[in-house]
């Protein structure tokens, strides 16, 4: 099966919640060290309270995205909360017609998303935001439905480029954000946003391979 039902919602969205629960301290870590240590604990109440309350539903991956979206957007504090509810309401809103989600629906969705993202926050790739991690795993995506790969080869580009991504964050200068007061202080240490931004593209991308 190249496709994933849109009523897999359920298990791609708590694969995202693990993925955040798991790496809460290793997110306050990366946090901590140019910024004010909160990454971890916000998104993890964020995910967490997504799971209280949707854990034993049934939803569309759309409708998944927009409930999880909004609660980061209102419920949780630090810039990052608007940050992802944003990116997760506009995939869930590019995604809604979608039946199943193949390597084109979810290369728009997330293409979406990081629009969304960059009429709010005018970060570009090099900026050391979550762009560096999104921006890359779009292109890989886009790249993958081109050459007509299969979905969990396409998958499977998202996740290194993801990880590519994150990683060039730590040579780079912070833009934005609290870190960005650092200048040349900030270069050595990976981006927090980028870090989460992976860790829920590859528990993403890890969820959606299972459901092949």
């Amino acid at each position: 099966m190249e496709n994933i039902r849109k009523d897999s919602g359920k298990e791609i969205l708590l694969a995202m919640v693990k993925g955040i629960q798991e790496n809460k301290a290793y997110l306050g870590e990366v946090d901590g060290l140019i910024g004010d240590g909160d990454h971890g604990m916000n998104m993890n109440k964020g995910f967490t309270l997504f799971e209280n309350r949707f854990g034993t539903k049934e939803f569309s991956f759309a409708e998944g995205l927009d409930e999880l979206g909004n609660i980061l957007f209102s419920e949780i504090g630090g810039s990052m909360g608007p940050i992802y509810g944003t990116i997760f309401m506009d995939m869930a809103t590019a995604g809604e017609e979608y039946e199943f989600i193949g390597v084109k629906e979810l290369a728009h969705m997330l293409e979406s998303g990081l629009h969304g993202l960059q009429e709010i926050v005018e970060a570009e790739v090099g900026d050391k935001t979550l762009v560096d991690t999104l921006s890359p795993a779009v292109m890989a995506l886009k790249d993958a439905e081109e050459q007509g790969t299969s979905m969990k080869e396409a998958l499977e580009r998202m996740k290194i480029a993801a990880e590519n991504g994150r990683d060039s964050t730590k040579n780079m200068v912070a833009k934005f954000g609290r870190s960005s007061r650092l200048g040349e202080r900030s270069r050595g240490v990976l981006d927090a946003g980028a870090t989460s931004c992976c860790i829920l593209l590859d528990s993403m991308a890890d969820a959606m391979i299972q459901l092949l």
